[in-house]
């Protein structure tokens, strides 16, 4: 039989574990997110100048994209 004051402290070093996975989990996801946001910034311009007769939807927008990714900055920049 557990007793009541290993109980507790069993129950505070699973809430301890769970507490410290969510953090680390919440701080990858949000590190994950930061290079995407700086792609899209930087693409935003190139975007408006290439596909600003482009109707949002369907793809399309990304799909001028791909057609012109030779002439977007942020594909200079990677070479």
């Amino acid at each position: 039989m557990v007793r009541p004051v290993q109980l507790r402290e069993l129950r505070r070093a699973i809430a301890v574990i769970i507490a410290a996975l969510v953090a680390i989990s919440s701080a990858g996801a949000a590190s994950a997110q930061q290079p995407r946001q700086e792609i899209r910034q930087a693409c935003t311009a190139d975007m408006r100048a290439l596909c600003s007769g482009i109707m949002p939807g369907g793809g399309r927008v990304k799909q001028c994209m791909i057609e012109h990714f030779n002439s977007c900055r942020m594909a200079a920049r990677a070479r």
